[in-house]
C-alpha cells in the first residue's frame, strides 16, 4: 500500500514521482511513498549541510522529467544538476541545461532595475533607469534613451555606468530564454553558478516572470514547476517579489515552486506558511527550528524538532493537503548527484 504526498488518493488518480519509502519505528524501509505531480503545489525542502536536501531536489526533478504534462525547471546555483542530463539507470531521464542563461530585460520592471543596479527610484541616475527600463526592450536602447535626454550630465554618466555594469554580466538578451523553451518535454537545468548574486537574481526573475506570465496568458500548455537550490539567495534581490507572487498566487495558473534551503530562518516567513509541503531533513540551529516552529499545524501530535530525522536522506514530510505527517527515506537517485563534497583522502599527489 503506497500513499501519495500531496493529494487524496491513490497513483491511479493522476500522475506522481517516486519519492522514497516509509521509514519504519526500527529504521526499515516500509512501503513506498509518491509526490503528486498532477496538480500544483508550494514545497519547502530544508536540511543542513550534507544531509541531502540537494538530492532530494535532485529526486524530485527525475519524477518530473520522467511526468507527461509538466515542465520541470532547476535553479542551479552551485553547479550541481548538470547530471540530470547524465545517463540515468532505468527509465532515462529527458534533460537539458542552460549554462549560459540570458533573459529579456523587461522581464526586470523598472523599479526593480533601480534596486538591481543599487540606485534610488528618487535619485537623477535612478529615475533615467527607470524611465529607460519603461520605454526600451534592451540594455543598448536602454543606454541610448538615457543619452538623449536633457537631464544633467553627472546623472546621464552615472545612468550610463550603470547600465553598462548590468551588460558586462552577460546575462540580457531580448530574444533571451522563452517560456516557450523552458516548457519543454524535459528538465531544463538553468545553471546560474559562476554568477554574482545580482546577474542571478536577475535571471531567476526573468524565468519566473516568463513561466508565471505564459500560464495567465495560456500560451503555454504544461503546467511548470520551478525548483530553486539555495533558494535564501534568491529572497534578497530582484528574484524575491516574483517567486512571492508564485507561492501566493501559483496555484491558479498552475505554476509549482519547490524552494531548497539550508537556512529556513532566513527565508520570508511566507515561504513556510505558503508551503503545502514541507520536507526537513536533519536540523540543529535554534533560529531554523524556530522558523518552521512558527508555522507548524495544530494536527501534528508532537514538535518537528522532536520528529527530525538524523541520518542523511531521512525525512519528516508534514503534508498539508492531506494533513498529515510522514517519516520517509529519500530513494536513491537514478542520475549521478553532483553535489558532494570533495575528500582530500580522494585526491592524488
Amino acid at each position: 500500500m503506497s500513499f501519495v504526498l500531496g493529494r487524496e488518493g491513490g497513483v491511479e488518480v493522476g500522475p506522481t514521482g517516486d519519492l522514497g519509502r516509509y521509514r519504519a519505528r526500527d529504521g526499515s524501509d516500509g512501503a513506498p511513498i509518491h509526490l503528486d505531480l498532477d496538480g500544483p503545489h508550494a514545497a519547502l525542502v530544508v536540511g543542513k549541510r550534507g544531509y541531502g536536501k540537494s538530492y532530494t531536489l535532485g529526486v524530485v526533478a527525475e519524477s518530473l522529467a520522467r511526468a507527461d504534462g509538466v515542465a520541470p525547471v532547476v535553479v542551479d546555483p552551485m553547479g550541481v544538476f548538470d547530471t540530470l542530463a547524465a545517463d540515468a539507470d532505468g527509465e532515462p531521464v529527458p534533460a537539458t541545461v542552460v549554462d549560459e542563461p540570458r533573459v529579456a530585460p523587461e522581464s526586470v520592471d523598472p523599479r526593480s532595475w533601480c534596486e538591481l543596479l543599487g540606485l534610488s527610484p528618487e535619485s537623477g541616475a535612478g529615475g533615467l533607469v527607470w524611465q529607460a527600463a519603461a520605454a526600451t526592450a534592451s540594455l543598448s536602447a536602454m543606454s541610448d534613451h538615457v543619452a538623449a535626454t536633457d537631464a544633467p550630465g553627472a546623472d546621464r554618466r552615472a545612468a550610463a555606468n550603470h547600465i553598462e555594469l548590468a551588460d558586462s554580466w552577460g546575462v540580457f538578451d531580448p530574444d533571451g530564454l522563452t517560456a516557450s523553451t523552458l516548457a519543454s518535454s524535459e528538465a531544463t537545468v538553468v545553471d546560474v553558478a559562476g554568477l554574482d548574486t545580482a546577474p542571478m537574481n536577475a535571471v531567476v526573475r526573468g524565468v519566473v516572470e516568463a513561466l508565471y506570465r505564459a500560464r495567465i496568458d495560456r500560451t503555454i500548455q504544461r503546467l511548470p514547476w520551478l525548483l530553486v537550490d539555495e533558494a535564501h539567495t534568491f529572497f534578497d534581490g530582484v528574484a524575491r517579489s516574483a517567486l512571492e507572487t508564485i507561492l501566493t498566487r501559483g496555484r491558479a495558473p498552475g505554476v509549482s515552486l519547490v524552494l531548497a534551503t539550508q537556512r529556513p530562518s532566513v527565508v520570508p516567513e511566507v515561504a513556510v506558511s505558503q508551503s503545502d509541503l514541507l520536507v526537513s531533513h536533519r536540523l540543529t540551529s535554534e533560529r531554523d527550528l524556530d522558523a518552521l516552529a512558527a508555522a507548524q499545524p495544530t494536527y501534528m501530535d508532537a514538535t518537528l524538532a522532536e520528529r527530525l530525522p538524523t541520518a542523511p536522506g531521512e525525512v519528516v514530510v508534514v503534508d498539508d493537503a492531506t494533513e498529515t505527517v510522514h517519516a520517509a527515506r529519500i530513494r536513491e537517485r537514478a542520475t549521478p548527484h553532483g553535489g558532494s563534497s570533495p575528500r582530500a583522502s580522494e585526491r592524488s599527489e
